[in-house]
């Protein structure tokens, strides 16, 4: 079906949306809009917003082609109210690592002493929604990461060391608040917020999905102008 003016417009104010919530830079804005006001029918806008959220107005048939999202904080329902597997970790000229699939302890306390520690709650599920990590360490370092929309609190200490506050700040609503204290002693506490390699993976898909959109886009594109060439000569051939 042939796209109207006001559908490439609609697209249009979706980039602009998606670029001014930092989702797009404005190099790949400014190609977007270029490929958005080329484009002459549907199939050719819904490559262009189909990994941007949906804006206030729809695009007509252009967002059926995406599936829709799920809601924010969906999945921690499942993630929050499980049997622990560990309540605490010890280091002593050694290390740990707790990391992958596994359930924190509402109370958990790692120690650390000429040694380190990794606490990895990215793939984590939670036995309670609020849960206090504590962090003791002398001339040594533990790691805490934490996924994007998980609430943390910092409120550590650094003894001629550091208490990093890097990761702290307020995330979804449904997600778990994770509560970080402790002192660090000739040593260290880290905290910061990562995705999980899954989605790092899905990110990646959905990536390479619009790559080759954009290249199937652009092959059409050629078609078409390779089409409208030959007609071109086709008609000088007749009036000949």
């Amino acid at each position: 079906m042939r796209a109207s003016d006001a559908d490439r417009e609609r697209v249009a104010e979706q980039l602009r949306e998606a670029m001014a919530e930092g989702r797009l830079d404005m190099e790949e804005f400014q190609e977007r809009l270029e490929a958005t006001y080329r484009a002459r029918t549907y199939g050719e806008l819904a490559p262009i917003t189909r990994d941007l959220p949906a804006s206030g107005a729809p695009v007509a048939p252009v967002s059926t082609t995406k599936r829709p999202a799920a809601p924010a904080g969906a999945e921690w329902p499942a993630r929050i109210g499980a049997e622990p597997t560990s309540s605490g970790a010890f280091a002593f000229w050694g290390g740990f690592v707790r990391r992958g699939r596994w359930t924190i302890s509402k109370v958990f306390t790692a120690f650390a002493m000429w040694g380190g520690g990794e606490i990895d709650l990215r793939d984590a599920s939670f036995e309670d929604r609020e849960t206090v990590i504590r962090c003791f360490t002398i001339m040594g370092g533990v790691q805490v990461t934490v996924p994007p929309d998980v609430n943390v609190d910092v409120s550590g200490i650094g003894i001629m060391g550091g208490f990093g506050n890097r990761g702290a700040d307020e995330g979804d609503p449904a997600a778990p608040r994770v509560k970080i204290t402790g002192f660090a002693l000739l040593g260290g506490v880290g905290v910061e917020r990562k995705v999980s390699s899954a989605e790092k993976l899905r990110r990646k898909e959905e990536r390479r999905a619009l790559e080759m959109d954009r290249r199937r886009y652009h092959d059409e594109r050629r078609r078409d102008r390779l089409d409208a060439r030959e007609a071109r000569r086709e008609s000088r051939r007749g009036r000949r």
